[in-house]
């Protein structure tokens, strides 16, 4: 997979999440190896905003290989068995990591 086809997948995956009840997050998703790139999820006033680049005052940052990401999205990932394991890396605040894990699961 391409990472232009991994943004268009995470973007579709958004449409359907409902962030009404939700604070402010800011997530950057680092997606490494050779069709890696950077991506950030925002979500802020009851909506999700999904764009390709770096966010600088982000509440944390995960990497992940595609593949790895790939699975974590489509739910045959677990987040925390993925970070146990060091197949995701946080840097910042883990509680905002793990929000976006649920996020993820909406």
């Amino acid at each position: 997979m391409k990472f232009d086809e991994l943004l268009a997948k995470v973007r579709k995956m958004a449409e359907g999440v409902d962030v009404s009840g939700a604070g402010f997050l800011a997530v950057q998703v680092n997606i490494t190896g050779d069709n890696g790139g950077v991506f950030y999820v925002e979500v802020k006033d009851g909506r999700i905003n999904i764009e390709p680049y770096e966010y600088n005052d982000r509440n944390c940052e995960i990497t992940m290989s595609m593949d790895n990401f790939n699975k974590l999205i489509d739910g045959k990932l677990d987040p925390v068995a993925a970070f146990t394991f060091g197949k995701l890396k946080v840097n910042g605040d883990i509680g905002k990591a793990l929000e976006f894990s649920k996020l993820l699961k909406k």
